[in-house]
């Protein structure tokens, strides 16, 4: 199995020089970004696994996207920290327009993933989003800057504004609340709790060990996760985890819709 450079280069990319990127995916300086003109809904709606949520995990702040910075000649300055923040305001979404184009964390934008953007909360952060008028809600991870609307707090990817009802209004009122896990309780990965680990998720394998273990630190450091390196039948396989069973397809979920493509899940037994 060759490594599949799409995710290799998203890692890297969030570590390297973003000055030649713009950073802003929702500004309107960057129109010409996007072979579309006007934002619009996909062709499909989310489907159920789409919208199955992961719950909040601990993440460092990213490298990439927490500098003050300057949009339609207002300067924007990051909060310090996410803790107790809450916030009410207008919401609004974003979708196919911008589907697949960098966020200002440099990850990649999937409509049909649960986040969102916002002008100053730092990145990454969770954000619980309830809908005013319908009391649904939503959490959504945020990890792109905007909307650069005076009157707008959030800007939502379309599954999120799907979940909470305004996809068809285009805005909606709604109410912002963090949560902030803590650090060394992950509630994906409590290592307290009774589970029994039954899978590791395979990322990649290569004959060049140092390039997988490069990768290794990065997803550690990016997703505050278990990753190793092994050999098997003369190729450097790296693996994230262990996960019980419900942990593995959350987390193949969450990955995939990070761009990481080709994975898979590996039983325990058939590792070292």
């Amino acid at each position: 199995m060759k490594i599949d450079r799409k995710p290799v280069l998203a890692i890297k990319l969030t570590f390297i020089a973003f000055s030649l990127l713009t950073l802003n995916a929702c500004s309107s300086s960057a129109e010409q970004r996007y072979r579309m003109y006007q934002d619009q809904a996909p062709a499909r709606t989310p489907t159920a696994a789409e919208l199955n949520q992961i719950e909040p995990r601990y993440e460092p702040i990213s490298r990439v996207g927490n500098l003050p910075y300057e949009v339609n000649g207002i300067q924007y300055f990051v909060l310090e920290s996410n803790q107790d923040y809450s916030e009410e305001g207008i919401a609004s979404w974003y979708g196919q327009k911008f589907h697949g184009h960098r966020t200002s964390m440099g990850e990649f934008f999937d409509m049909y993933g649960l986040t969102a953007a916002h002008k100053t909360l730092p990145l990454p952060s969770w954000v619980r989003v309830t809908n005013l008028d319908n009391d649904k809600q939503i959490v959504v991870r945020v990890n792109d800057r905007g909307p650069f609307h005076p009157d707008r707090i959030i800007d939502l990817s379309y599954a999120a504004a799907y979940a909470l009802g305004i996809d068809k209004t285009g805005t909606g009122r709604v109410h912002l609340e963090t949560i902030t896990p803590n650090r060394n309780s992950n509630v994906l990965l409590d290592q307290s709790a009774n589970y029994e680990y039954t899978h590791f998720i395979q990322i990649a394998a290569a004959r060049d060990i140092a390039n997988l273990q490069s990768i290794q630190l990065r997803l550690q450091e990016i997703y505050a996760l278990d990753a190793t390196t092994e050999q098997r039948n003369g190729l450097n396989r790296l693996l994230l985890g262990p996960f019980t069973e419900q942990q593995t397809m959350q987390w193949i979920n969450r990955l995939q819709a990070d761009g990481f493509n080709g994975i898979f899940r590996v039983p325990i037994n058939q590792t070292q």
